[in-house]
């Protein structure tokens, strides 16, 4: 069971959760839709790649990446979105497409949408296209210290 690993490594860190089974969804967008949470309050985790190392972005589900003004906001030389090709082997307990955004279990840096932090909690998938976690965002931001920055606009181009 691909979330196994993520919800033993919250229940060791006394993290509160709550597991959110839902249909078949593969997009951000129709996890929100089927799970009747709004697009800004459902995480999405976006693989990207800064000056050629894997990153994991997270933001919430109705924002897209701003690649240019992330680029220039860290001093990279260069930002893409990765390829699924890429990634698929980076999170081999994970549906592809469907990895948490803890990066630190993946050894995975990782920048968080400050819009995020605005929000009592955050919902995200948990490894499977089935199944969200909804937690305290504290507690995600103590569990993974991300680097928070703005990075998103509206209107997603992806789920």
């Amino acid at each position: 069971m691909p979330a196994k690993k993520l919800k033993q490594f919250l229940d060791e860190a006394g993290v509160k959760y709550v597991s959110i089974f839902h249909s078949p969804a593969y997009s951000a967008q129709e996890i929100a839709e089927s799970t009747h949470i709004p697009g800004q309050f459902l995480a999405k985790t976006v693989v990207i790649k800064i000056d050629g190392k894997f990153v994991l972005a997270i933001l919430p589900a109705a924002q897209r990446i701003d690649f240019e003004f992330l680029r220039e906001t860290i001093l990279a030389k260069h930002v893409e979105l990765a390829s699924e090709q890429e990634f698929k082997d980076l999170f081999p307990d994970c549906e592809l497409g469907a990895m948490p955004p803890f990066g630190n279990l993946f050894n995975l840096d990782v920048f968080a949408e400050e819009s995020l932090a605005e929000d009592l909690e955050i919902a995200f998938s948990a490894g499977t296209h089935t199944e969200l976690i909804r937690m305290e965002y504290s507690d995600f931001e103590r569990l993974v210290k991300p680097t928070t920055i703005k990075f998103s606009t509206s209107k997603a181009l992806w789920g």
